[in-house]
């Protein structure tokens, strides 16, 4: 009997912790979509699974898919620059603040990069080359800024092509990271 007891404990111990780490490993891969009106996971086979926090993809009504950092604030490119290379500085700054790197830049995903700026000296991301920006009038989930002032907002190269062609309904984060 005290062999059977011992052999119950020993699998309800095994159970919990098994169930602790995918509630933890679920937990840490989540996405605030906090502010979104309507937010719902979706998967898209287009885009690879990746661990790195840098951007996520999220999706809005009105533009498609998009880049965001990982808080799920929306990211711009700038029409005035070219690859590698920022041309939006001073009161252009001042509305559209780079996407600066504050960690390591070592072990980024295919097509994230950085550069270093040549107005301050700062680490900005760029996203295929495209060096990446906020816009100060948007809030977490919010996309204001796509066609302002030469700004777009970026697009995953997967759904580069899709967003044209096809519009979803609602907000939601894909989950997945770049």
């Amino acid at each position: 009997m005290k062999k059977s007891n011992a052999l119950i404990g020993l699998i309800v111990v095994i159970i919990l912790a098994v169930g602790g780490y995918a509630l933890f490993h679920k937990s840490s891969n989540s996405t605030d979509t906090s502010n979104s009106k309507s937010s719902t996971s979706k998967s898209n086979s287009t885009a690879p699974a990746v661990t790195n926090a840098v951007l996520i993809t999220k999706t809005d009504s009105s533009v498609g898919q998009y880049l965001a950092d990982p808080s799920g604030k929306a990211l711009y490119t700038y029409g005035g620059d070219s690859a590698n290379t920022s041309n939006c500085t001073g009161s252009c700054l001042a509305n559209w603040p780079a996407y600066q790197d504050t960690g390591s830049t070592t072990g980024l995903p295919a097509g994230v990069g950085t550069i270093k700026r040549t107005d301050n000296g700062q680490t900005q991301y760029t996203y295929n080359g495209m060096p990446l920006y906020y816009f100060v009038s948007d809030g977490t989930g919010q996309v204001t800024g796509n066609g302002v002032e030469n700004f777009k907002v970026a697009v995953p190269a997967a759904a580069s092509s899709a967003s044209s062609s096809s519009t979803p309904s609602s907000s939601s984060s894909s989950g997945y990271r770049y």
